[in-house]
């Protein structure tokens, strides 16, 4: 009976070193993970800041592709979404999509792309000095237009949202020659990054690290968006 004992005893001990040995490699293996995982993020972040951004020239739109086109370019901005590991959170195609995508960057919703558009009207209207060398017609006709909901923005209003919220905006393109787009305030330093996708002359989503990607909620289709 003692032999018994003591074998059993020995098995039970054998047993719990055995188990402590486990959860002492399950802890090693996930230590080794999260570095790998943190590696992973930091060279993503690495792959971001060192992207080299083409000189941000304000314009107006001139003209919109061919739906043929623009559906080529869509896939090249998704293959550089996966590269980056950038989640798009896409909003509606009625127009107001530029002033949507910053609405969503700062106020973590696109609904309130009618103050964005009315503050970077007023930005225009206010400093017209900084804009009016870009916009080939008559100055107060294009600010006012652009005060009407539906009137798609352009890389002057990007410019004029820079300066206004004193951000640098980032713009991930579909562009074959033009990867990476950077505009800043004019007369301050940046206190923010807003990052936005740009399609083709023709739409803008939000864009977030895939990690902090919101939930998003599916949007109405316009025009040529699918």
């Amino acid at each position: 009976m003692r032999n018994a004992t003591y074998s059993v005893g020995e098995s039970s001990s054998s047993t719990s070193v055995s188990s402590q040995q486990v959860v002492e490699d399950d802890r090693m293996i996930a230590v080794v993970l999260s570095e790998e995982y943190a590696k992973l993020d930091n060279a993503v972040a690495g792959r971001l800041s060192n992207l080299a951004p083409v000189p941000h020239i304000p314009r107006i739109n001139s003209f919109i592709p061919k739906l043929s086109d623009a559906s080529l370019d869509y896939q090249r901005l998704l293959q550089r979404l996966n590269v980056y590991g950038l989640y798009e959170v896409k909003v509606s195609g009625d127009g107001n999509c530029q002033f949507r995508a910053l609405s969503d960057q700062m106020y973590r919703s696109p609904e309130h792309h009618k103050h964005v558009r009315k503050e970077i009207v007023k930005q225009l209207k206010d400093y017209h000095a900084l804009y009016e060398c870009y916009v080939p017609m008559k100055y107060q006709h294009y600010y006012k237009r652009m005060g009407k909901s539906g009137e798609w923005g352009d890389h002057v209003t990007l410019q004029a949202a820079a300066d206004k919220f004193m951000a640098k905006i980032c713009l991930l393109t579909s562009f074959r020659d033009t990867c990476f787009i950077e505009i800043n305030p004019q007369s301050q330093a940046p206190q923010r990054e807003l990052w936005l996708s740009f399609w083709s002359e023709v739409h803008y989503n939000s864009l977030y690290e895939m990690q902090d990607a919101p939930i998003q909620h599916k949007p109405r289709k316009k025009h040529w968006l699918f």
